[in-house]
């Protein structure tokens, strides 16, 4: 005969629990979307390490957290976190609520949020705000239905997951970690396995032109891309010299033709701005976005420019445009846990005086060498006059599966779903690696687009709703993991 705890857990239907959740959870969650938590060092202060923007979206979740009867800390703005329960063990749900910049070619304004046909556009819908406040609303309906929990859980916030996870380094000075703990910042049903991530800085000095050969043009300046995990979707070049500028104007305008590349030229009396179009995508798929810087570089490879100017150019188009897996830096290799090493070349700056400037985004097979990687790259590309003058690195992240971890989350998924649980690994770098143990465990379901770190960010409101539903389920059966076994 069943015991009475087995009964109760089947008794639970938590797709239609949540339900009465809904308009709650979406009112919140436009409020939380509303907020442009960008990086922001220059609006940073004592109570806002990460600047002010991230500040607030992490008070709003700690106030909301209050006014629900949840225990609350916010730890000198890094980090924070809403508790509910009893019990000496935690068991821990970590989201982030700092954002990538927007970008431009939104349909609507990306801080302004919008549901269109079913799908919440915001920028933080999909990374990571939609998920946190399915979370959070997923540990309120386990506190309304008055389950008993035999640990405490915590819904930790970070505030620096998209930059150097500053945040994770202060909370957990100060924090026990957690027994268990998932982030749902990926893909179901479970990734239990992740690529290792360094992101390179790479910069020299440039050198002022002096003078200009007879057809020459001086590349003045090149810039693209806002974070080295972002594909970038923009660049500009400015050219001068005392060349035929509607000629070359002519001759950019018939490049984007007939490559059907999205730009466009601007033309002064002293120098002409060539800007590019490419497609956004997130760092650890740069073969699915469109580079534009790279797009640009094509073209800019066929003028007669300035030493410096053409070999940045030289190093882009040599280095960097299409080897995507490294094969250009000679550092291509791959293994069975989690495929191949991805580049995501993401910030471009070149401007003679000033210096030119590379960030380079690697993710690399668990049984890789970061070190080895590191030296090959500093290698190829010193003869550009680049050196590497910074270093983020975060190791692979893998979990056995048959932990009972991911038995636990296995199970939650097959029964709500009666889809196949089977653990996956990715690329992507998530806080599941801050994590000892820890997993990623949705928002994003098989079949589904991901649109993290581009335009039009969005996440579809009834995956949405059935993400906290198995939120709430996996809550529980953690929290209450080995009592009664």
């Amino acid at each position: 005969m069943k015991d009475e705890k087995e009964e109760r857990d089947l008794s639970i239907a938590w797709r239609k629990e949540i339900e009465v959740y809904r308009e709650q959870m979406m009112e919140c969650l436009t409020e939380l979307c509303s907020i442009e938590s960008v990086l922001d060092e220059s609006t940073a202060g004592p109570a806002a390490p990460f600047g002010k923007g991230i500040a607030q979206a992490l008070e709003v979740m700690l106030q909301l957290g209050e006014k629900e009867g949840f225990i609350t800390k916010n730890l000198d703005g890094y980090a924070g976190h809403v508790e509910y329960g009893q019990g000496e063990e935690i068991v821990g749900v970590l989201a982030h609520l700092d954002v990538v910049p927007a970008g431009d070619g939104w349909t609507s304004p990306p801080f302004e949020p919008e549901i269109r046909e079913g799908k919440f556009y915001a920028r933080g819908a999909q990374d990571d705000k939609g998920p946190a406040m399915a979370a959070f609303f997923a540990l309120k309906l386990v506190k309304d239905l008055g389950l008993p929990l035999h640990r405490r859980v915590r819904l930790i916030l970070g505030t620096d997951e998209e930059s150097r996870w500053r945040d994770m380094d202060h909370y957990f000075q100060h924090e026990p970690m957690p027994e268990l703990a998932f982030t749902p910042d990926g893909d179901f049903p479970i990734i239990h396995a992740e690529k290792g991530l360094v992101d390179l800085t790479l910069s020299g000095p440039v050198d002022k032109v002096s003078q200009l050969e007879e057809g020459q043009w001086k590349l003045a300046r090149l810039e693209a891309g806002q974070r080295a995990n972002m594909v970038p979707d923009l660049a500009a070049a400015r050219l001068e010299g005392e060349e035929d500028v509607f000629g070359l104007k002519e001759a950019f305008q018939d490049y984007l033709i007939t490559h059907q590349i999205r730009g466009y030229a601007e033309e002064a009396d002293d120098h002409l701005k060539l800007i590019v179009e490419g497609k956004a995508h997130h760092g650890s798929e740069p073969d699915q976005g469109v580079n534009a810087a790279c797009q640009l570089a094509r073209f800019l490879g066929q003028l007669h420019l300035d030493e410096a100017g053409a070999r940045y150019v030289s190093l882009i188009n040599d280095c960097l445009d299409g080897g995507w897996f490294g094969e250009k830096l000679e550092i291509a290799q791959e293994d069975d846990r989690v495929g191949r090493l991805t580049v995501n070349p993401g910030v471009f700056r070149y401007e003679p005086g000033e210096g030119q400037y590379l960030e380079l985004n690697i993710r690399y097979p668990i049984a890789a060498d970061m070190e080895t990687i590191r030296r090959k790259v500093e290698e190829k590309l010193d003869s550009y006059g680049l050196s590497i003058t910074d270093v983020d690195h975060k190791p692979g992240h893998y979990v056995e599966p048959d932990h009972p971890l991911i038995q636990t989350l296995r199970k939650v998924y097959e029964e709500q779903t009666g889809e196949s649980g089977e653990p996956i690994a990715i690329g992507g770098a998530t806080y599941a690696r801050a994590l000892r143990p820890g997993v990623v465990f949705g928002p994003l379901f098989p079949g589904h687009p991901e649109r993290a770190h581009q335009k039009d960010e969005f996440i579809d409101v009834e995956q949405l709703m059935q993400a906290a539903a198995l939120y709430a389920q996996a809550i529980y059966e953690l929290a209450n993991r080995g009592k009664n076994d």
